[in-house]
């Protein structure tokens, strides 16, 4: 029985086996699905995706702030750049200011201060920095006149 089979598979040319998965194939996808229709599902699969990221990202935002007191314990009073990856930077913890040494591979307390250094608070580097931008541009506006 099976040599019988085999033998009549055997027998039918190519083409007819090749034609008959094809068209099963083409009678059951539906009539929308070209170009057009893949392109949409694709657009509209991207733009879901894109979206759930962003409210992702704003649930985590409104988790975070809702936290315990939301109050920082440590603060960082002042740093220096001693080298193009090499830095000292004094922190505040709680009542107490420690000098780190920071590395790229370590963190090391230098020193911790027994009386806290006062910095002034109002006192930024981006005021100075906007002000010799506008002389700058206002030397250039003259220049120009």
């Amino acid at each position: 029985m099976k040599r019988l089979m085999l033998g009549l598979l055997l027998s039918l040319p190519l083409d007819v086996l090749a034609a008959e998965p094809v068209a099963q194939a083409a009678a059951a996808a539906p009539v929308g699905s070209g170009v057009g229709g893949q392109l949409t599902q694709l657009v509209l699969g991207l733009l879901l995706v894109v979206g759930l990221i962003f409210v992702l990202a704003w649930l985590m935002r409104r988790v975070q702030s809702v936290g315990p007191g939301n109050a920082q314990v440590i603060e960082l009073v002042g740093s220096r750049a001693l080298g193009p990856r090499d830095r000292l930077v004094l922190v505040q913890v709680g009542e107490e200011q420690i000098l780190l040494g920071l590395t790229p591979g370590r963190i090391t307390p230098l020193h911790v201060l027994k009386t806290p250094v006062s910095v002034d608070q109002t006192k930024s580097a981006t005021p100075e920095f906007a002000q010799r931008l506008m002389e700058l541009l206002g030397k250039d506006q003259k220049d120009k006149k």
